[in-house]
């Protein structure tokens, strides 16, 4: 039966304090241990791991060097990093995996496939063109994963927070179009074949699934044979209908988790979930009142909700034999942390949540798995005040754990000791 988790739960959810300290103040379950692999490697976003434990990280263009592409990584006996290798032009499209030894990683129009000849860092050869076409403006986001029999999947945002008309007058309520032209050749996740070149988006890829605002965090879990992912909703709605959704209905608007299968609608811009009532909701740019439940039937409901607003940026299966059994098969999700004006109480996000999956699929309630990374106070989860923020997740080939951050461009290790 399907889970949802609300916004109240999801809250209160708490790490429990690790036996030792941590660097940067980490908190961590009992048995775990973080290290610093490396740190200024820039604006990190998402994070692939070779087989010979070489990781890469993609980036955000910015006046640095080490800002543009891609960051290589080469750890020692100790696992920290002996060198650090920036290569190719490919930034700003967050994706990067590997499959079959190939290295992926997207721009926001293009995805391109490198070759290693060897055990060199940074490849020799000059990437290959996978996809062309993405579409511009908009999310630039283009997340990807794999898997594992030749498919690869893309994520695809809308154009923007909501899909409004334009041409409105001046200072009246948003109105909404429909239908919405961000629905046709974006809005959605597709599948292409991985091992062809030159392909067209999205006429030679199959759309899976529409409704999508933006999307970050999206990977195949091999165990469970199937698509997953947490899906950002949208921002604003207090401050655009105030006397429809109060402060607390705008809190309860989730971010969602689904699997993805073929005809998955996540509902925007039409419709958003409320976590508290458990409901979805029409929205209000499309006379919804805040009570009126979108058709039943029409949309997906997710697998759970967390909390508005925690910026579900990265997620990744765990597929180690390191950690204790309860992790094996399950998710990890990095959240980036709110936006938004300094609040006393802080923001959502702004740690690591574990989502448990059995073999069958069934989810459990997540749990925060490492916290800390912004602070200690409760006013740190904030986006000006955050010491850092974690914004990719990756498993190493000893089953080791690493995670990025986005301000600093540090990167941890977690590992478990028992």
């Amino acid at each position: 039966m399907t889970k949802i988790l609300c916004a109240a739960i999801a809250l209160a959810l708490v790490a429990t304090p690790s036996f030792a300290d941590e660097p940067d103040g980490l908190v961590l379950p009992p048995g775990f241990h973080a290290t610093v692999v490396a740190e200024g490697v820039g604006p990190a976003r998402h994070m692939a791991v070779r087989g010979n434990g070489d990781i890469y990280i993609s980036t955000r263009r910015g006046n640095d060097e080490k800002s543009n592409g891609i960051i290589a990584l080469r750890l020692g006996p100790d696992h920290r990093a002996v060198r650090i290798e920036p290569f190719s032009d490919v930034s700003g499209g967050t994706g990067i995996r590997f499959d079959r030894g190939a290295l992926y990683a997207s721009s926001p129009t293009a995805i391109y496939r490198f070759a290693f000849a060897g055990s060199e860092l940074a490849p020799s050869a000059p990437p290959q063109l996978v996809i062309d076409g993405m579409p511009t403006g908009g999310f630039a986001n283009r997340p990807l994963a794999f898997d594992g029999n030749g498919n690869l999947f893309v994520s695809v945002g809308g154009s923007g927070n909501l899909c409004t008309d334009q041409n409105a007058p001046k200072g009246s309520k948003p109105v909404g179009l429909k239908p919405c032209p961000s629905l046709t050749g974006r809005s959605g996740i597709w599948r292409f074949r991985a091992a062809a070149r030159d392909q067209r988006f999205p006429g030679d890829g199959e759309q899976l699934s529409t409704g999508v605002r933006d999307i970050d965090a999206l990977a195949f879990s091999p165990g469970r044979n199937a698509l997953y992912a947490v899906a950002h909703d949208r921002n604003g709605t207090h401050q655009s209908w105030p006397d429809v959704v109060s402060a607390a209905d705008e809190a309860a608007i989730a971010e969602e988790m689904h699997r993805i299968v073929k005809g998955t609608d996540l509902g925007w811009p039409y419709t958003y979930y409320d976590s508290t009532r458990k409901i979805r909701l029409v929205a209000p740019e499309y006379g919804g009142d805040g009570k009126t439940e979108a058709p039943s039937g029409r949309y997906s409901t997710p697998l759970f909700a967390f909390p508005a607003h925690g910026a579900p940026l990265d997620m990744v299966f765990y597929d180690g034999k390191q950690f204790p059994a309860k992790y094996r098969g399950g998710a990890f999700v990095a959240f980036h942390g709110g936006l938004g004006p300094h609040l006393a109480a802080g923001r959502p996000g702004y740690n690591i949540m574990f989502v448990p999956i059995d073999r069958k699929g069934t989810v459990g309630t997540p749990e925060v798995f490492a916290d800390g990374f912004a602070g200690a106070a409760p006013d740190a989860r904030n986006v000006d005040s955050a010491k850092y923020r974690p914004v990719g997740v990756a498993v190493a080939p000893d089953g080791a754990l690493y995670i990025a951050d986005s301000k600093k461009g540090r990167i941890w290790r977690i590992s478990y000791g028992g």
